[in-house]
């Protein structure tokens, strides 16, 4: 008989995964069993500084109280209704998210790459609708070393070979530029370009942020060429970067912004395309849809996600430690760190790679009680919740210093 999960040791549930689980991710050996605020405990009670918090999904740390009450609160009366039918909490999930934005209209979805196709289709609409682009001619021009998710569209515009090797026949309709180069994506925008879609800042790359001036670029240039730009701020919105959304560091409105992770408080999976009302509007019913988008669970944990941040204390937090992560990057520069790009409360870190690769480090820190998750080759990349203290943070770089300098 197998022995109850509860009195399984790491090793055990670890070993017990392979046989049943497809091996699509390869995690760091750690089996974590309860968490609470910016700690994780494992099933032998060792404690961990988590300093990935869900690729940002866990942007209030692990169950912030606010959160789970209304989790509760709705759990005992309503859970999913599907869009059949209009529930009590979907207008004000709506109406919140829109206005926090700027922006109009809401389409609720579940996953960030279930908004993501659901921009592709919406722009792909309207350039054949508003535009006026030939039937099926609809280009959408996007950066190379994007992350927009592992659909088999999203993976046809994806320049990671791990990402994509082994799944073809690929989508057709999409133009790669390079990231961060305003001359390439004006010469790959043409009278079929019915968006631009790019992330403010790479995440998945390593945290690759652009020039300044850059996305006002992007934004001048879809203004001139008559298109859209869709800003996938599934990684870096919702206070990840000290603004409330990432494409705010240049004042920039795009035509339509791709939510999710954080929008769903680490509870339930929450996504969202946001966007002017002219542009969501050329969707009529039985074109899209989904069973769980804007259920009413996911509503109330959204609606108090949005809460949360409706009084800046979180975007403020992230803005004024992430100097505190800063100034602690620069000080481990030609200590065992290469090169960071950081903002807010998010950094991509460049490890010597004689000292190690970003696994091994990753690793190294896991032993020591912090968690993080590399990315191509020998980067690191670090987003903490942004209910960590700045005593907190200062002890985990002080910990990266520490095994930076340790024999392998």
């Amino acid at each position: 008989m197998t022995a109850p999960a509860r009195t399984r040791s790491s090793a055990d549930l670890i070993r017990a995964e392979a046989p049943v689980l497809a091996h699509n991710y390869h995690p760091l050996p750690v089996v974590v069993a309860r968490a609470e605020g910016t700690w994780v405990e494992d099933v032998e009670g060792r404690r961990y500084l988590d300093m990935l918090a869900g690729y940002s999904a866990l942007n209030f740390g692990h169950r912030h109280p606010v959160l789970i009450e209304a989790a509760h609160r709705q759990l005992d009366q309503l859970t999913l209704t599907s869009r059949a039918f209009h529930h009590d909490r979907l207008a004000q999930f709506a109406e919140s998210l829109a206005e926090l934005t700027g922006l109009d209209m809401v389409l609720p979805m579940n996953t960030g790459a279930e908004a993501v196709e659901s921009a592709i289709k919406v722009a792909r609409k309207w350039a054949y609708e508003v535009k006026g682009v030939a039937p099926d001619q609809a280009t959408i021009v996007v950066a190379a070393d994007n992350f927009h998710g592992r659909t088999t569209t999203i993976v046809s515009f994806s320049t990671d070979d791990t990402a994509r090797a082994g799944f073809g026949p690929f989508t057709p309709g999409f133009r790669i530029v390079p990231y961060n180069d305003l001359a390439a994506l004006e010469a790959a925008v043409d009278e079929t370009t019915a968006a631009v879609l790019i992330e403010p800042i790479q995440g998945e790359a390593g945290v690759v942020i652009p020039d300044d001036g850059y996305l006002a670029g992007v934004r001048e240039v879809t203004r001139r060429a008559g298109c859209l730009f869709i800003a996938d701020e599934i990684q870096s919105g919702l206070g990840r970067t000290g603004r409330t959304l990432a494409v705010e560091h240049e004042s920039v409105v795009p035509d339509m912004v791709l939510l999710g992770k954080a929008l769903g408080g680490g509870i339930v999976p929450v996504s969202a395309v946001v966007a002017r009302r002219d542009v969501l509007a050329v969707l009529r019913p039985g074109e899209h849809g989904s069973t769980f988008g804007g259920n009413p669970l996911a509503a109330a944990v959204g609606s108090a996600v949005v809460g949360l941040l409706e009084t800046g204390e979180f975007q403020r937090r992230a803005a004024e430690l992430g100097v505190v992560l800063r100034d602690g990057l620069a000080s481990l520069v030609g200590k065992g760190v290469v090169d960071f790009r950081a903002r807010g409360l998010w950094a991509g870190v460049d490890i010597d790679p004689a000292i190690g690769t970003g696994r091994e480090i990753s690793e190294r820190l896991m032993r020591e009680g912090i968690l993080v998750k590399d990315t191509h080759g020998s980067t690191i990349r670090l987003a903490p919740p942004l209910t960590i203290t700045g005593e907190e943070l200062r002890s985990a770089l002080g910990t990266l210093g520490k095994v930076l300098t340790q024999e392998a």
